[in-house]
C-alpha cells in the first residue's frame, strides 16, 4: 500500500487520538473542579488550584472551559450525575399537607446527607459561586419550599407557615439537627413537621 493511500487512515488515526485526548484532559479537569470544590470549597477553588489539582496549566483550562462559570456547570452537572436528587414530582402528587411535608422533608434531608461535604462547601461559599448559578440555587429551594407548603389550608397570614417550612427544608436546618446535635434523620422530620403542624394550626 503506498504511503499515500494510507495518509487518509493515519490522518484519521490522530484527530481521533487527538479528540480522545482533549475528551480526557476536559475530564481530568471536571473531575479536579469537583475534589477541589468538595474539599476546599468555591471560595478557595481557584482556577489555580483546580489546575494544579489536574495537572495542567491555567491556560489549558481556559482552552476547554470560557470562564468561571462554564467550569461551574460542568463540576456541577458532573457531581449531580453521582448523586440521586431530591424527587418534587413524588411530593406533588401527595394532597395531605402533613404527609407531603413528611416525604419532602425525608427526601431533602436524605439528599443533605449524601452530598454532605460539597453542599457544606456550596452554601457556606454562595458568595463566590458565579451569579447564574446562584439565583438558580435559591430559586430552587425557594421552589421547593412552596410545594411543600402549597397544600397547606389557606389562613389571614400564611407567612408563618411558610417560613417555618422554608427553615425545614433548609440545608443549614438539617446540618445543625443531624450533624451538629445528632438527631437521626427520622427525628429531624418530625420534629420539624411537629414545628410546622403546631404554627398550622394556630
Amino acid at each position: 500500500m503506498s504511503e499515500q493511500q494510507r495518509s487518509p487512515k493515519s490522518r484519521a488515526y490522530r484527530m481521533t487520538k487527538r479528540a480522545e485526548q482533549v475528551d480526557e484532559t476536559r475530564q481530568r479537569i471536571v473531575e479536579a473542579a469537583v475534589e477541589v470544590h468538595g474539599t476546599l470549597g468555591p471560595a478557595a477553588g481557584s482556577i489555580s488550584a483546580i489546575a494544579e489539582r489536574a495537572g495542567v496549566t491555567r491556560l489549558t483550562v481556559y482552552r476547554h472551559f470560557a470562564d468561571d462559570e462554564a467550569l461551574f456547570a460542568a463540576c456541577s452537572q458532573h457531581w449531580l450525575a453521582r448523586q440521586i436528587p431530591p424527587n418534587p414530582g413524588i411530593w406533588a402528587a401527595i394532597e395531605d399537607p402533613e404527609l407531603r411535608l413528611r416525604t419532602g422533608l425525608a427526601d431533602l434531608y436524605r439528599f443533605y446527607a449524601d452530598g454532605e461535604s460539597m453542599l457544606t462547601n456550596i452554601y457556606r461559599d454562595k458568595a463566590f459561586v458565579p451569579a447564574a448559578h446562584r439565583d438558580s440555587l435559591d430559586q430552587r429551594d425557594a421552589a421547593f419550599a412552596d410545594l411543600l407548603a402549597e397544600p397547606f389550608a389557606p389562613s389571614a397570614d400564611r407567612r408563618p407557615v411558610r417560613a417555618l417550612i422554608g427553615h425545614a427544608a433548609s440545608f443549614w436546618t438539617w446540618r445543625s439537627l443531624c450533624v451538629t446535635h445528632g438527631l437521626t434523620q427520622d427525628q429531624a422530620v418530625r420534629a420539624m413537621t411537629t414545628l410546622v403542624l403546631s404554627q398550622a394550626e394556630q
